[in-house]
């Protein structure tokens, strides 16, 4: 009798060191801006603009697995990393496998970025002018972590739990 585990997605790849998607054949249509993925001082890795950002547009999109709220809260149980976004009230997106660069935003309390739910994509806008080189962050608002993970934003003000 084959042995039955509960879903343990394997670990999300490694980008390189400084993986780029900046040049318009290397990005997705949905890629507005060029961002390349690197280590964060946040955490793990992060996103980096590589070109500025004007205030209020939308810097790209991320996609992934389509799966039931039910699902996604199975498998935020079980996991310590979760890349899991709710877009209504019966479907989440699992980034876990996604390819797409913007997976890799952070969370910050003082974010330069927002996430936004828009006909069910999963789309990032900049707050306010994002310069080369500064790491997108997002606010997460409320997770799956339920406040048990430590915020490592470091921002002035943080809240300090996810």
């Amino acid at each position: 009798m084959p042995e039955i585990r509960p879903h343990q997605p394997p670990e999300p790849p490694k980008p390189p060191a400084a993986a780029l998607v900046g040049s318009l054949a290397e990005r997705p249509p949905y890629q507005k801006f060029a961002v390349a993925v690197k280590r964060s001082p946040i955490d793990g890795f992060g996103v980096f603009a590589l070109e500025p950002v004007p205030r209020w547009h939308k810097i790209g999109e991320v996609r992934g697995e389509s799966i039931t709220i039910a699902e996604a809260n199975r498998r935020a149980a079980q996991l310590e990393r979760i890349m899991i976004v709710e877009i209504s009230d019966k479907t989440a997106i699992d980034l876990a496998r996604s390819t797409d660069p913007m997976r890799f935003t952070n969370h910050s309390c003082q974010p330069n970025g927002q996430l936004r739910i828009t006909a069910g994509r999963i789309e990032f806008y900049a707050l306010r002018a994002i310069e080369p080189g500064e790491e997108i962050t997002v606010n997460y608002g409320e997770t799956h972590h339920e406040g048990r993970l430590a915020c490592q934003c470091g921002a002035a003000g943080c809240v300090g739990r996810l």
